[in-house]
């Protein structure tokens, strides 16, 4: 089996996981349910009047939202993007997509992620593992992958733990930093630092920013769990002991949003991981976040269809303007310095 055929088959295995088998995880929450707002019986606005949208690298959102990197590369993963990529036009939200990698060593499967023909509106970003930098990739195939999904930025993901559990993982990060400060500087499009699921530090944000990163994506713990997921691939029992023992490890998103924003006021932030409701989403917001990314439930619904993809968008984006609503906010800057968070004592 080559290189690009192992990626593949491992990107099928990693899709149906997710589609097929709970590896949410058990021992670590988001964070956020430690968080309450206090529900405000006067308001004082009009529920009409409460504005979801939001500018995020130079293009307008009807409401914060970007359903985060997941798939592609399969054939699966083709009807998936679409579904999703119809729902985020229909609704004026962003799109990630998943690691373009398998598109860079085989072309032939980039129509797996090409989405702009039903899409052409969208905040599109484009994804490679930032580790490829150690293994062949450089400002060219950044650049392609760019130019490939005709992206607006591109996402480098750092998944240190998931290679690790992988038999087949990349697992050389050293020196990385410099060689994302180098796409950085010559990317013609912005370059956003993303987790997998296990958040970022304020030293490890730092060091992005330092490198010239036009965003962060915080992905923290409580979502999706990646050792669970290369648990569910494990060939023998020792890997699966290996794996388990990774069960709890991870920063909460809601300390990884706001240790990274207390540390870089001035950095975009984007918080994703396990992040459910329109509630969670503005406990996000108004912790730091400037926007929200969520996977799974819209993976499950793309599955299904681009009106079910909708659905799951439009319960979630009623449940931020509620509960924006019930405390006041007339708009997100209003969200973002509410006075109404209150952490659980």
């Amino acid at each position: 089996m080559t290189n690009n055929q192992s990626n593949q088959a491992r990107k099928e295995e990693h899709l149906q996981i997710n589609l097929a088998e709970d590896i949410q995880f058990k021992e670590v929450t988001t964070g956020l349910e430690k968080y309450y707002f206090l529900h405000q019986a006067l308001p004082e606005i009009d529920a009409a009047d409460v504005d979801l949208s939001t500018t995020l690298y130079g293009k307008r959102l009807k409401a914060p939202l970007i359903i985060s990197s997941m798939t592609g590369g399969v054939a699966a993963a083709r009807r998936i993007n679409r579904n999703l990529a119809r729902a985020a036009q229909a609704t004026g939200i962003a799109m990630a997509l998943g690691s373009l990698r398998a598109a860079i060593e085989d072309p032939g499967v980039a129509r797996t992620y090409q989405i702009r023909d039903v899409a052409p509106d969208i905040l599109l970003f484009a994804n490679l593992g930032a580790v490829q930098l150690n293994y062949g990739f450089g400002v060219a195939e950044c650049l392609k992958a760019v130019e490939i999904t005709q992206a607006d930025a591109l996402i480098l993901h750092l998944n240190p733990l998931q290679e690790a559990l992988q038999p087949e993982g990349n697992t050389n990060f050293a020196g990385l930093v410099a060689k994302i400060e180098q796409v950085c500087r010559q990317l013609p499009v912005p370059v956003i630092a993303k987790e997998v699921g296990l958040g970022i530090s304020a030293a490890a944000a730092q060091k992005l920013i330092d490198a010239g990163v036009a965003g962060i994506d915080v992905a923290g713990a409580g979502g999706t769990s990646w050792s669970e997921g290369e648990r569910r691939r494990a060939r023998s029992q020792t890997h699966d002991r290996v794996a388990a023992a990774f069960s709890g490890w991870g920063i909460p998103t809601a300390e990884s949003i706001r240790m990274v924003r207390q540390s870089s006021p001035g950095i975009t932030l984007i918080a994703s991981g396990g992040i459910r409701s329109g509630i969670d989403a503005a406990k996000a917001i108004c912790l730091g976040a400037d926007a929200i990314g969520i996977a799974a439930p819209f993976l499950k619904a793309a599955a299904v269809s681009p009106r079910a993809v909708t659905q799951a968008i439009t319960e979630i984006t009623e449940q931020l303007r509620i509960a924006m609503f019930c405390i006041g906010a007339a708009n997100l800057e209003q969200l973002k310095h509410s006075p109404f968070l209150q952490r659980r004592q």
